[in-house]
């Protein structure tokens, strides 16, 4: 018996490693294969009606939300690993997919995260629950079970209201708080410094004086000694330096920090988002629907050999029909307001991929739309 092992990574070389890790482990692995967002097809979903990656992984049982999680991941850039093991292999090849350095995306986490930004999946229910780490694993044997809850949640999705939409409101809020940093400071220290010292002293010195002299004198009978063996000695004595330090404190250098405080005004911005609602009426229905098929049809003649999707440019689209309708350029032509919308642009999309350079076209074609449609009204 085997299992579908499904783990779905951020880039092309996490998925890819995690096939070879599945590949170098001593496990009885079968049918790795790693899908992209083009394995959606044209809708955008796969698992719509049995079809696509889904069809082609039969054992992967998993329920019908937890699959459009997945799919979202494609559609957001992600690469979504499956393979079958053997039902014995199965929490090993799990725990060689969720290897830290491998960075498998925790599903559960990634939806309510997408979630809370407005997203909504096609089918509702608890499939979420006890989904761990980015890599799950479903079993063969459930394959009657997983045609009977697939039949459960189609009746359930038919029950989701998906006319409702959602635009959250956010707010940034302002915190200060305080922190030390390193200002400067005093570092104190010694060292020897060698002075010369010069000082007199006298110094006695003995020395003995040794002289004979000639005698010519009879010997008395009172010396006793005359013929007797003797000695006598005399010592010199001299004396000499002898020189001794003492060491004295005679001075002493203090360190000490003084305290004080004092009040700084912060200054800062907070941003947060307030939600316009415009009425329209059936005629402004369909020329919005006229405006997408125009978008729509400038991306493949632009952009349609790209790997990037219609949804990555309407956003610039959007933004260039916005702007022409702003009044901060009403009446203006498109080469003097190019670098106001430049720099307004960037500041929005700071970090997300979506370069002005990229979109530049985009949104010139945005502005012109609005342009175009002006000068109708005005003829008519």
């Amino acid at each position: 018996m085997s299992r579908t092992i499904t783990a779905l990574f951020d880039s092309y070389a996490d998925a890819d490693a995690g096939r070879q890790r599945l590949l170098a482990a001593d496990l009885d692995t079968d049918n790795v294969k790693i899908y992209d967002k083009s394995a959606l097809g044209d809708t955008g979903h796969s698992s719509q009606e049995g079809g696509g990656i889904w069809a082609s992984n039969k054992n992967a049982f998993l329920p019908g939300e937890d699959r459009h999680a997945y799919e979202e991941g494609m559609r957001r850039g992600g690469f979504l690993l499956i393979a079958d093991v053997d039902d014995d292999e199965a929490d090993e090849a799990v725990a060689a997919l969720n290897e830290s350095h491998l960075k498998s995306v925790d599903i559960e986490d990634r939806a309510h995260q997408w979630k809370s930004q407005g997203w909504m999946p096609a089918v509702a229910g608890a499939g979420m629950a006890g989904m761990g780490a980015g890599a799950q694993q479903s079993s063969s044997s459930m394959s009657a079970q997983s045609s009977n809850l697939q039949g459960n949640m189609g009746r359930t999705d038919s029950q989701v209201d998906t006319s409702t939409q959602s635009i959250p409101v956010v707010e940034e809020q302002l915190k200060v708080g305080k922190r030390e940093v390193e200002r400067g400071g005093v570092r104190v220290y010694s060292h020897i410094v060698e002075t010369p010292v010069n000082e007199s002293i006298e110094l006695r010195e003995e020395h003995v004086d040794v002289q004979r002299r000639a005698v010519d004198k009879p010997v008395s009978a009172s010396d006793t000694t005359a013929f007797r063996e003797q000695s006598f000695e005399m010592r010199e004595m001299a004396e000499e330096a002898v020189v001794q330090k003492t060491a004295r404190v005679v001075e002493e250098v203090t360190i000490n920090k003084e305290v004080s405080e004092r009040q700084e005004q912060i200054h800062d911005t907070v941003r947060h988002t307030e939600v316009e609602v415009e009425r329209f009426d059936a005629m402004a229905a369909s020329a919005g629907t006229n405006d997408d098929i125009y978008y729509r049809n400038h991306f493949q003649s632009n952009y349609g050999s790209a790997d990037d999707s219609y949804e990555d440019y309407a956003p610039a689209y959007s933004y260039g029909s916005q702007m022409r309708g702003d009044n901060r350029y009403s009446g203006r032509q498109w080469d003097t307001v190019e670098t106001d919308l430049r720099t307004d642009w960037e500041s929005r999309n700071t970090g997300s991929g979506s370069t002005w350079e990229k979109v530049k076209a985009a949104v010139r074609h945005g502005w012109d739309r609005m342009t175009d449609n002006d000068g109708a009204n005005r003829s008519n």
